[in-house]
C-alpha cells in the first residue's frame, strides 16, 4: 500500500487549484467558461451513459458464433474511414476475404442508431518451458485472444440485444451461403487452432456415384428428412445429428459417397484421423471445434484402435461424444464411419441409435456399371451391355476396377470390348482357383 501524501502537499495542491479557478474566472470570458464546462459535462454524461458489449472469439472451448458472424458482417461493411484492414486470398477462392484488423474502429448505423465496433486483440505469452513439452501438450492452445467491443448509448440496450445482434447473425448467414466454398478440415497442430482446412472441390455427386439405385434413393431421402427436422429433434429431446456406417471392400466408393453427401448438403468435411489424436481430452477439444452443418468422417474405424496406448484416444471417448452429453454441443451434424470389415467392428458401435443407417457398398452391380458407362463413355445403352450384365453376376469386381478399364478408351465399342475381356479373364482366374486339383498318381516301383 502506497503512503499517503503529506499534509503540506495536499494543502499546496488545493491552493493551486483555487488560484487556477480564480485566474480562469478573471481571464476567461463567462460565455467561453460556460461553454467549456458544458462540453465537459456532456462528455462526462455521454461516457456514463455508454454501454459496451464484449463479444469474445471463444466461449470456453467452443467458437463463439456471434464473434464469427460479426467478423464476417463487418468485413462486408468496411467504411472508407477504416485505416487498417486484413486481406487474405485462400487458394482457389474467387474473391478476397476482407476483415477488420486488430484495434481498428468501425461505426455501423442500424435503424438510425450509431454503433461503434472495435476489434481488440492481445497476445498470449507462452512459458519458455512449454516449447519443450510434447506436441500434444500445447497443440490445442491459442496464442492470441480476440474480442469485439460494441459501444452504444445505454437507452438502446434492448434494441441492440433483441434486434441488431440477431440481424447480424442472419446477415452473416446470408453472406456465408452466398460465398460458401466447402472446406476439408484436418487436424493441424499449429498452436493456434484445432483444425487446418483447405478448399474442398471433390467432383463426386449423386448423379455420378456408382451404387445401388434403391440404396441411393433411400440415402437422399434420409438426408433431406434430416436437414428439414430441426424442430422435430428439439421437440423429442434429441441432438440434431445423424450417423452413417459405410462398409464394403476397398474400391467400392465409400470415400466418394462421403464427398457426394457433402456436395449435396453443402456441408464442410472434417477428416478425423484418430491415430493423430494424443488423448481423450484432445479428442474432446477437436470434436467441439467442429462447426455446424458439417460431416465428421472417421475412415477405417476398425483399425483406429489397434494399438491403443495408455495416453491414446479410446473407443469409449469417441462414443461419449457421439451419443453422450457432448453430442448436444452443436447442430446439424453428420457422423460417418467407414470400414472394409464390418465383422471386425466392436459391437458397441452397431447398437441401435448409434449408426442410424448402415450402407453396404458392394461390388459393382449392373446398375452401378451403367452409371459408370455414362460417366466415362457417355452412353446409356449398347449391344454389349447384356453380355456385361451376365459377367457381372459371376465376377466380383469393384466399381474402381471397372472405372479404370473404361478410362482407357474414348471409343465405346473398344472400351466395352476390353472390359468384357477383362471380366472373362477374371472369371477364368476365379474358376481355376476354385477347381479342385487331382491327386497325382503314385508311382509303383
Amino acid at each position: 500500500m502506497s503512503p499517503l501524501p503529506k499534509t503540506e502537499t495536499v494543502l499546496s495542491t488545493a491552493a493551486s487549484a483555487i488560484v487556477f479557478c480564480s485566474i480562469a474566472r478573471n481571464l476567461i470570458p463567462q460565455a467561453v467558461e460556460e461553454y467549456l464546462f458544458s462540453t465537459l459535462r456532456n462528455i462526462s454524461a455521454r461516457l456514463k451513459s455508454q454501454l459496451t458489449v464484449v463479444i469474445e472469439e471463444f466461449d470456453g472451448l467452443t467458437a463463439n458464433q456471434m464473434f464469427q458472424a460479426a467478423n464476417l458482417y463487418l468485413g462486408s461493411n468496411l467504411s472508407s474511414k477504416t485505416r487498417r484492414i486484413k486481406v487474405t486470398k485462400p487458394e482457389k477462392e474467387k474473391e478476397l476475404a476482407i476483415t477488420i484488423d486488430r484495434n481498428q474502429e468501425l461505426v455501423d448505423v442500424f435503424k438510425g442508431v450509431k454503433l461503434k465496433w472495435i476489434l481488440m486483440s492481445s497476445d498470449i505469452e507462452m512459458p519458455a518451458a512449454a516449447s519443450n513439452k510434447k506436441r500434444h501438450d500445447s497443440a490445442l492452445s491459442r496464442s492470441e485472444l480476440r474480442c469485439f467491443e460494441l459501444s452504444f448509448h445505454e437507452k438502446y440496450r434492448n434494441m441492440v440485444l433483441s434486434s441488431y445482434l440477431p440481424y447480424i447473425l442472419q446477415k452473416a448467414k446470408e453472406i456465408r451461403e452466398e460465398k460458401k466454398t466447402l472446406k476439408l478440415h484436418m487436424i493441424d497442430y499449429n498452436g493456434t487452432d484445432y483444425w487446418g482446412s483447405i478448399n474442398f472441390h471433390h467432383p463426386a455427386n449423386f448423379d455420378t456415384i456408382a451404387m445401388d439405385s434403391e440404396m441411393k434413393k433411400r440415402l437422399i431421402e434420409d438426408l433431406d428428412r434430416f436437414v428439414a427436422r430441426k424442430e422435430f429433434y428439439s421437440r423429442v429431446g434429441k441432438a440434431w445429428k445423424r450417423g452413417y456406417l459405410l462398409y464394403g471392400p476397398p474400391g467400392t466408393g465409400k470415400t466418394s459417397l462421403v464427398a457426394a453427401m457433402a456436395n449435396y448438403l453443402k456441408f464442410d468435411v472434417y477428416d478425423l484421423d484418430l491415430k493423430e489424436v494424443q488423448c481423450n481430452s484432445d479428442l474432446r477439444r477437436l470434436l467441439i471445434g467442429t462447426g455446424n452443418q458439417s460431416i465428421l468422417v472417421v475412415e477405417d474405424i476398425d483399425r483406429s484402435f489397434e494399438s491403443v496406448e495408455d495416453n491414446k484416444v479410446t473407443l469409449s471417448g469417441l462414443l461419449n461424444f457421439i451419443d453422450g452429453l457432448w453430442s448436444s454441443c452443436g447442430d446439424e451434424r453428420i457422423i460417418v464411419f467407414t470400414t472394409n470389415h464390418k465383422d471386425q467392428l466392436d459391437p458397441v458401435l452397431l447398437r441401435p441409435g448409434r449408426m442410424d443407417m448402415q450402407l453396404h457398398m458392394s461390388y459393382c452391380s449392373f446398375t452401378a456399371f451403367k452409371t459408370l458407362a455414362f460417366n466415362y463413355l457417355n452412353i446409356q445403352e449398347h449391344q454389349l451391355f447384356e453380355e456385361i450384365e451376365q459377367l457381372l453376376k459371376k465376377v466380383q469386381i469393384t466399381p474402381a476396377e471397372v472405372a479404370g478399364e473404361l478410362m482407357k478408351h474414348k471409343d465405346a465399342d473398344v472400351g466395352l470390348g476390353e472390359l468384357i475381356e477383362f471380366l472373362q479373364n477374371k472369371l477364368t482366374s476365379v474358376l481355376m482357383k476354385a477347381k479342385p486339383r487331382r491327386p497325382q498318381a503314385s508311382t509303383v516301383l
